[in-house]
């Protein structure tokens, strides 16, 4: 009894990991085991700025784009619900990008980026308008990214391990990173660690 209830947990949580949900659009230009180079499509995506650790500001950001795009925005025809999309992106904010230099500009102090895509059905002029003020919404132009992929949580030791590894495999094709890593991850908190999966990425 205790295994079947197993499987049928199991069953569940992978059928929901392999729903379809909106990924951004990019062309692989070159993969090698789990590192992969990717030219990505132009993009908007809803973003914020948060304080505090690693985990308390990715928490809070998730938190605060989700209430925007479950309903807290408004449309010529009141509040509208956006289809969920992954991964969800994390990255320092101390360093300027020049991508979102309008972004960082407006704000100085140290503390992390949390960001949402949208789903490519929208423009900025069609995208329901955020009633947060702290929901910012950003056009991303078409950019290059070094990408390497991994399954569980993401902690401390596997975070090194991983950045440490992208860092070798750029370095042998000379390619130099623009801004601070990325953090992508598209599984829900509850996802069980093996079925997750997470990238870091530089821009380059």
């Amino acid at each position: 009894m205790r295994l079947n209830i197993f499987t049928i947990v199991l069953l569940f949580i992978t059928s929901f990991n392999a729903m379809a949900i909106e990924e951004p659009e990019f062309i692989s230009i070159e993969k090698k085991d789990a590192f992969e180079i990717r030219e990505y499509q132009p993009k908007l995506i809803a973003q914020v700025l948060v304080n505090g650790t690693f985990d308390s500001a990715s928490s809070k950001g998730f938190r605060l784009l989700a209430d925007f795009i479950f309903g807290n925005n408004k449309t010529n025809e009141g509040s509208k619900k956006i289809e969920m999309t992954a991964p969800v992106v994390t990255r320092d904010a101390s360093e300027k990008i020049e991508m979102t230099a309008p972004v960082i500009s407006e704000e100085t102090e140290k503390g992390w980026y949390v960001s949402f895509n949208m789903p490519k059905q929208y423009t900025k002029e069609t995208l329901p308008v955020p009633n947060n003020s702290e929901v910012k919404i950003i056009e991303i132009p078409a950019e290059k990214f070094a990408v390497i992929s991994f399954s569980g949580l993401v902690r401390e030791k596997k975070y090194a391990e991983m950045l440490s590894l992208l860092n070798e495999e750029m370095k042998k094709r000379n390619l130099d990173p623009k801004g601070p890593v990325i953090l992508a991850r598209y599984n829900p908190p509850w996802t069980l660690p093996f079925l997750r999966r997470n990238e870091l990425m530089f821009r380059f």
